[in-house]
């Protein structure tokens, strides 16, 4: 068969379109002489790529067809509008009635018709009409090849499928127009002006607006537009391009693949955007790529969450939370597959229903959009989370406004929260830290000795504390779990505590496990519980089974210097061997004479297990040292108490003992100097001559003795007592053993700091200025001694010279012979002059030293931060004594 026959012959589907829509345009317009130019029209649109891509909804063109007659003050005609449509609604056989309302609407647009076309016209695409040739009903038609030579050269057109075209109509072959007849266009007819001129093109033209291509938008015509000298149409014809036009029902199969993270045949990712964006080459209205790209936002935050679950999966240290905030994406994203396969469903049977359109898809997508948002923020949030610091960063987003968003964040919580609630429940029902990916907000110490469990072992991991978890009850959950581990590793106690029933605590009253049940109050009430049963069983252990209160009292009377009788007697026993140096001293023997102190004093009646942890020390001696400087008690710990008396409680046990004992042993020698005073001041005061420097070592151990008095008793009864009935009441009403260790450290500190033993430079001043007066007064003893020594050799002799003289006498010889007499006297002269004289120099250059030491040390120690340190100043110097200035005429005995 010729191709001629083949485009002239049509089949009888056809011909009934054809009939149809003539029959349409003479029911439209009863003006025969326009019935020609309409049928041309309504050909010219059914043919034209004017109609927007996505009809309007049924109803809205109905509502829209209803207002315009009404309008026209048409309203017999809107009621039998109303009529019509809902008989059509009623028929099954018109599948698309909104696209033939919209066709009717269409019509109507605009009263003014176009100019007549020619009756030739060869149309593409359009149902029954792609390969015939068109005439109105009852007129036979004529060939293609007559029609194409008939034509004006300026109107002849060619398309390609290509979109290039390079010969004309007249030369294209029969077969050539057949095998492309589904592609191309050739309009044989006059074209309107704005298709056929460049001018038009660019918008010149007066024809109605909703036929008028864009101005700069030839592309919107469906067609691309250029001139082409050399085709045999001359300068003037125009060759048009075929540019792909996506059809709807195209558009959606590809964004259901973008749902899915996949490029689909139009729609590709675009990097450079970071966003799924529709091929520039294809054909698609404005609104419609808005509509896509919009509906393309999903895939996108669907990659962006399913990329981080890809990624994470593969790290091995993301952890158990971790894990589960990635099964919790995942579950959501299972809901978000189940809309995708109802949204595939849906789109094969839009081919015969057409129910699924673009606009209703992003209807039907605005909830799994905003969840998959709220999941791109999550995701973008917690990357470089895990553990406990990805649980605060859920439960920040949680605390939301939105009861949707608010409902989605605490069901991934629900699962997220799972792992560290597991933990939790292990620590502190069974002590166990069973964390391997470093996510709990407990962390463990390796290789931590026994000795320090609890001190060191176990600490607060702060990063990974969950923000709804107070530091407070931080402190107790970290302190159930080490009081677990400590009665059952240092105690070996095993008791099973009662609270080991509420394990199922975080099980609501619908026996489900909600992150609300495991957090908040139910939370506070088992820790408040647990905390409470595994403390009292701890301190129960340790104050019965381990006697913690008896030691504690035993360093307060043996290193503290508390009991008193035995300090006494240990100084009396001790007093010859510290004297000499320090090389000289033996361990044992000083052993020894602690064992002969304990047994004669009230110190025999202690405890044996305390008398047996009571041992001597000597401590590093340096060049000159006496035993005094470097002897020492020492107290041994073992045991769960070492806990609370470490190595570093028990160096400042060490510290506070020396500088107790030393001031003890100025107040044995002070007392040891006035009971010399008082004795041999009765001895010697018939000497003549001694009278003055007698009384001057009396005013000085006068004020010696005031001051180590006053001394001692600020440090026993101010400092000592008061800081040790602050530790007994912390003590008893001490919850857990950390309130126990941080109470007697606080009572060290305060011992310390009362005592100018710590670090601060006022009180290194200070004290440096009491041992200078403590060395003072050392030195004073030695000098009285040796001052009272030769004293009474001078008071034996004087004895011994007045004895002989009575001895003579009674046997009534003469006393003494003048020789004898002057020679006394002169040897008494003589002692006068150069001993006296001398001792009594070196007294008033001590006394001076003295005296001015005393008030720079009460100058400091007014001035001191420490307000009983204060008080003492005052009490040193009541009276104001050492305030008042030195007599003008004291005069210094000059030295030989």
């Amino acid at each position: 068969m010729s191709s001629h026959g083949t485009i002239a012959s049509g089949s009888l589907k056809e011909r009934s379109i054809s009939e149809l829509l003539f029959s349409l345009c003479a029911f439209y317009t009863k003006n025969e002489g326009r019935l020609s130019s309409l049928y041309a029209h309504v050909l010219n649109i059914l043919g034209s790529h004017i109609a927007p891509a996505v009809f309007p909804d049924e109803l809205a063109l109905s509502e829209r067809i209803q207002k315009r007659l009404a309008r026209q003050h048409r309203e017999s005609d809107a009621m039998r509008f109303i009529e019509l449509h809902q008989r059509l609604s009623c028929q099954s056989i018109i599948q698309k009635r909104g696209a033939v309302i919209y066709f009717l609407l269409t019509l109507g647009d605009d009263q003014q018709i176009y100019q007549p076309f020619q009756q030739d016209s060869l149309f593409l695409n359009t149902p029954g009409l792609a390969s015939s040739t068109w005439s109105l009903p009852g007129q036979q038609s004529s060939s293609m090849e007559e029609k194409l030579s008939s034509a004006p050269s300026a109107s002849r057109i060619t398309l390609s499928s290509s979109g290039i075209g390079s010969m004309s109509c007249k030369e294209m072959s029969s077969s050539t127009l057949q095998a492309h007849s589904n592609s191309v266009l050739v309009a044989h007819t006059p074209m309107p002006q704005y298709f056929s001129t460049p001018a038009a093109l660019s918008g010149s033209t007066n024809q109605p607006s909703h036929l008028r291509p864009p101005a700069d938008d030839p592309k919107s015509l469906g067609v691309e537009a250029k001139s082409d000298s050399s085709n045999a149409g001359g300068p003037n014809a125009i060759v048009f391009t075929s540019v792909e036009e996506i059809s709807e029902a195209n558009l959606l199969r590809d964004i259901l693949f973008v749902f899915q993270g996949i490029e689909g045949k139009w729609m590709h990712y675009n990097q450079k955007e970071d966003a799924y964006r529709i091929d520039e080459k294809c054909l698609v209205s404005p609104s419609v790529k808005d509509l896509c790209h919009k509906l393309a936002e999903l895939g996108w935050l669907y990659n962006k969450v399913q990329k981080f679950i890809e990624t994470r999966s593969r790290d091995q240290a993301y952890g158990l939370v971790g894990q589960s905030f990635l099964a919790a994406l995942t579950s959501e994203l299972t809901e978000y597959y189940r809309l995708v396969a109802v949204l595939e469903a849906q789109q094969q049977d839009c081919s015969r229903s057409g129910t699924l359109t673009l606009k209703r898809l992003v209807v039907w997508t605005q909830d799994p959009l905003h969840r998959l948002k709220f999941l791109g923020v999550l995701v973008d949030g917690c990357k470089r989370l895990k553990g406990g610091a990805l649980v605060s960063a859920l439960y920040a987003y949680s605390r939301h406004g939105d009861p949707y968003l608010k409902a989605l964040v605490n069901n991934i919580l629900t699962r997220v929260y799972k792992p560290i609630n597991t933990m939790l429940n292990s620590w502190i029902f069974d002590g166990e830290l069973v964390d391997h990916f470093v996510e709990f907000f407990i962390a463990s110490g390796a290789n931590v000795p026994q000795e320090k469990l609890w001190k060191s072992k176990y600490s607060l991991h702060s990063p990974m504390l969950p923000s709804f978890v107070t530091k407070e009850l931080a402190q107790k959950i970290l302190i159930i779990g080490k009081s677990i581990n400590f009665l059952h590793q240092r105690c070996h106690d095993h008791t099973q505590l009662r609270v080991a029933s509420m394990k199922q605590w975080y099980v609501n009253e619908k026996g489900e496990a909600t992150f609300s049940s495991m957090t908040g109050p139910s939370l506070v009430k088992v820790v408040d519980v647990a905390y409470q049963e595994t403390s009292k069983h701890l301190l129960h252990v340790l104050h019965n089974k381990y006697n913690f209160t008896k030691h504690l009292k035993a360093l307060r009377r043996y290193l503290l210097l508390g009991q008193g009788d035995f300090i006494r007697h240990l100084m009396d026993l001790l007093d010859p061997d510290l004297s000499k140096p320090a090389t000289s001293l033996y361990l044992h023997n000083l052993t020894g004479v602690l064992e002969s102190a304990i047994r004669a004093t009230n110190a025999q009646f202690d405890d044996q297990d305390i008398l047996t942890r009571l041992d001597v020390k000597l401590l590093e001696a340096s060049q000159g040292d006496k035993g005094w400087d470097v002897f020492s008690l020492h107290y041994h710990v073992e045991g769960p108490i070492e806990t609370v008396f470490d190595e570093e409680v028990m160096a400042k046990y060490l510290r506070v003992f020396n500088f107790l004992w030393r001031a003890k042993r100025i107040e044995y020698y002070v007392a040891n100097i006035w009971k010399e005073m008082m004795c041999n001041c009765r001895t010697l005061r018939k000497t003549e001559g001694l009278q003055s420097i007698l009384h001057r070592c009396q005013i000085m151990t006068s004020t010696m003795v005031h001051f180590i008095s006053q001394l001692q008793y600020y440090i026993t009864f101010e400092v000592m007592e008061c800081c040790w009935a602050s530790l007994e009441k912390q003590v008893q009403e001490a919850e857990d053993l950390d309130q126990i260790i941080v109470a007697h450290n606080d009572f060290l500190r305060k011992i310390a700091a009362q005592c100018l033993l710590d670090d601060s430079d006022d009180s290194k001043e200070i004290l440096v200025d009491l041992r200078a007066l403590f060395n003072q007064i050392l030195e004073f003893q030695q000098k009285l001694s040796v001052f009272f020594t030769d004293c009474l050799k001078d008071a034996a002799l004087r004895q011994a010279f007045d004895t002989q003289l009575e001895k003579r006498t009674l046997k009534g010889e003469w006393g003494t012979s003048s020789k004898e007499v002057d020679a006394e006297e002169e040897r008494r002269t003589q002692f006068i002059v150069t001993c006296i004289g001398y001792h009594e120099r070196r007294f008033v250059v001590l006394q001076e030293a003295y005296e001015e030491m005393l008030k720079e040390f009460m100058k400091r120690l007014g001035q001191h931060r420490e307000q009983r340190l204060q008080f003492l100043c005052f009490r040193l110097d009541f009276n104001e004594y050492y305030q008042q200035p030195v007599p003008s005429n004291t005069t210094v005995p000059k030295m030989p």
